[in-house]
This record gives structure tokens, sequence and C-alpha cells, in this order.
């Protein structure tokens, strides 16, 4: 029996792949929030699929990192009842590994998976480094101080597009933000899950 806190709004309908496959003894608890409040018909279907047992679980938002923290806490009530044997944080917030090494310390296991299929987060680290590298060709080839590293360290730490566009300028600094601009132009289409426009 297993236990999956999906942090709806840091993964979206990708955190629910994998949601139709579960079994009678899996439970499920979506936490959504007004940021992040909708499904597709698809995503819907795949949720009536689902043989597990799944509540959706609305936060109060309002402060940074309060989806997060009420996960938390959710995950601390719900080993302290025993309420499954093994528990799957399913977001892309590097920040809970924290409570996986904790639990794991008290002989608890607590797995941080980037969707429900189990899909780790060191695969979409270097999914995401492969289509970074496709798209900065061109950069690449013209300026050799553009590391897709470098680029890709900043896509994972910042959560809106402002963000990353404007550690792109820090770190690549030119007149008039001309190499920013190219770079964060050519990734745009990788960002659609960061906020902003």
């Amino acid at each position: 029996m297993s236990y999956y806190l999906v942090d709806f709004e840091n993964v979206k309908k990708d955190g629910l792949d994998g949601i139709h496959k579960l079994g009678e003894g899996d439970m499920v608890c979506i936490f959504y929030s007004k940021n992040a409040d909708s499904i597709t018909f698809d995503q819907h279907r795949r949720i009536m699929e689902s043989k597990a047992e799944i509540d959706f679980c609305k936060v109060d938002v309002g402060s940074k990192n309060a989806l997060d923290f009420q996960l938390a806490t959710q995950l601390g009530y719900l080993i302290a009842n025993k309420s499954a044997d093994t528990y799957y944080i399913v977001s892309k917030d590097k920040g809970f590994e924290i409570l996986s090494g904790y639990w794991k310390s008290r002989n608890v296991s607590v797995t941080l998976i980037a969707d429900i299929t189990g899909r780790s987060h060191d695969h979409d680290t270097q999914e995401l480094r492969e289509r970074l590298s496709e798209k900065l060709q061109e950069i690449l080839k013209e300026d050799k101080d553009v590391s897709v590293d470098a680029v890709l360290k900043i896509v994972q730490q910042y959560k809106t597009k402002q963000g990353i566009s404007n550690a792109l300028m820090k770190k690549y600094p030119s007149a008039n933000n001309k190499r920013a601009s190219k770079i964060y132009k050519t990734i745009k289409p990788l960002l659609s899950d960061k906020k902003g426009s």
C-alpha cells in the first residue's frame, strides 16, 4: 500500500502520469491551490480510471511555500497514523529531499519522485539538459562562454520566467542585454511550466 502526495502546483498535469495504473490499496492526495486548480478532460478521465483512493486538498496560499508546508504537515500526520507502507512526494521541488532524509533516518520510506510512474529527478534533469543542448546549438557555436550546464542550473533554480531572464542577464552581461535575450528567447519554449509570461 502506497500513499502519493502530489504537489500539483509544482508538477501540473505531468505529475499525474501513471495515476490510472494504481491499485485499490493505493492512495493519492492532490494538493492544489488557486494558483493551479484546473485539469484537462484527459487528466480527469485518467483520475476516474484509477482504482486508488483519491483525495483533493485545496490549500491556503498567501505566504511563500504555503503548499509545501501543508503537504509536509499532512505527511507527518499520515506517518503517525501508519496510513501506508511507503510514501511518495510527487514534486520537482528538491526542497522535499530533506523530508525524505529525515524520515529515512526513522525507518520510514519517503521518496521524492517527478510523477506517479516513479520517474526520478535525475531522469528529468538529463532530459532537460538534452533539450537545452538541442535548443542552444547555434548559440553555443557562436558564444563559447555560454554553457548548457550553467543555463540548466538557472532554469532549475528559478520558478518564474522573469527570474530566469534576470539570472541570464547577470550571468551573460552585454550591451542592451542582447546575449541574455537571445538565450532566453531560444529556451523560452522549454519554460512552459514556469510562472509568468
